[in-house]
């Protein structure tokens, strides 16, 4: 199939595919009060600090960011709309804890019940938008833990969609931030929601229309300046829990704390994770360059364009120079026919100091069928002519 090998040598910029560092910061390195915790960089799901990161742990409301994960992908697939009027249930008006006080028969739109979900983490709201999508919140949950095995999330049971404390329905601080991720990068519209600091919704029932104001549990989107999310809960045995988003110069983070003391402390643990992130990552992102047709032997086509099969993205933690790193790209000279769109046909990599972070696959963009005897006679014709 390949035939030689075109070595190009350039100094480069990074392309975007997920890298990951070696290092990762362990508890003794960063004062955290809370039993576990973890943080995490958003666009490679690198760990930059975690501490018993694996317990499970009751979740509180925090559980609210996967029942918004599976509204967003109903949303995605169209079984639902943001339009759409929704019936409030007695079982869902019946829910305790945070709420924003549905009443049995009162409609309201799936954009009003995320916002009551996401801005004033209402039970309610959770269970009505659960009935919504699977008819009823056993249904609903048990998608809840399908989608949290899809995502790797090895140490987590939901038993409701709200996070009220039940007897096993819990979640460790990486499981949390595997799905914050999943929320935050795969449905970016959510900041839309979590980001609001106070708004007003009307209930309409058949007692009148009342107004309602909702305002965010997570006080870090007034208090934090980097914050853009995502979800703060608190029971009696979870204590006090909140999964951080902030952003700042480009660099996205996720700081999970659980099983904090007060709110304050949560609050200020999480802060520390953040800062100390934005401290110390580097991420480099480069564009796509223009890349070489390679030649192509008995094809009906004489060459084949390429293409990359992904971006790159790196995440230093180390203090490296990255206006060093060098990019080798490993191209054929010649590729044998037949090739399949999206064959790989080579590679790039990526070196710092001699030392490789990475690499990303070039691969075709279209096919290229075997030549038969006749697309002979028509190659040889047209030399003639």
């Amino acid at each position: 199939m390949k035939k030689g090998f075109t070595v190009i040598l350039l100094s480069v910029f990074l392309l975007y595919r997920i890298t990951f560092p070696t290092t990762v910061v362990h508890a003794e390195e960063v004062e955290i009060s809370a039993p576990s915790s973890i943080l995490m960089e958003m666009s490679t799901g690198t760990v930059l600090f975690e501490k018993d990161a694996d317990t499970a742990r009751p979740p509180a409301s925090v559980t609210k960011i996967m029942t918004m994960l599976l509204i967003f992908d109903a949303l995605e697939n169209g079984t639902i709309s943001l339009d759409d009027e929704v019936s409030t249930s007695e079982y869902a008006a019946s829910m305790g804890g945070s709420q924003v006080f549905l009443e049995p028969g009162e409609i309201q739109t799936v954009d009003t019940l995320l916002k009551c979900i996401s801005v004033a983490s209402a039970n309610d709201a959770c269970v009505t938008m659960s009935e919504c999508i699977c008819g009823n919140e056993q249904e609903f949950v048990k998608q809840m833990n399908a989608r949290a095995k899809e995502l790797g999330m090895k140490h987590t049971n939901f038993v409701n969609c709200n996070g009220l404390d039940t007897d096993g329905h819990e979640m460790s601080a990486r499981d949390i931030a595997l799905m914050s991720r999943e929320l935050m990068t795969k449905y970016p519209q959510i900041k839309d929601y979590c980001t609001v600091w106070m708004e007003n919704i009307t209930h309409t029932t058949a007692r009148g229309s009342s107004e309602f104001g909702l305002t965010n549990t997570n006080k870090l989107i007034r208090q934090y300046e980097y914050a853009t999310g995502l979800k703060t809960g608190s029971t009696g045995k979870a204590k006090f829990c909140v999964s951080a988003t902030a952003s700042k110069n480009g660099v996205d983070l996720i700081a999970v704390i659980m099983g904090a003391e007060d709110s304050k402390s949560r609050f200020k643990d999480a802060v520390t994770l953040l800062n100390y992130g934005f401290g110390k990552c580097q991420i480099y992102k480069a564009k796509e360059r223009k890349l070489p047709v390679v030649l192509v032997k008995g094809g009906k086509e004489d060459h084949l364009k390429i293409q990359y099969e992904e971006g790159f993205t790196y995440v230093d933690t180390e203090g490296s120079d990255l206006s060093k790193v060098e990019e080798v790209t490993e191209i054929p000279d010649e590729v044998k026919a037949p090739v399949k769109k999206g064959d790989t046909v080579g590679r790039i990599c990526y070196r710092i100091s001699g030392k490789e972070i990475g690499s990303v696959n070039l691969i075709a963009s279209t096919p290229v069928e075997k030549a038969d005897f006749g697309d002979y006679l028509k190659k040889i014709w047209k030399k003639l002519l």
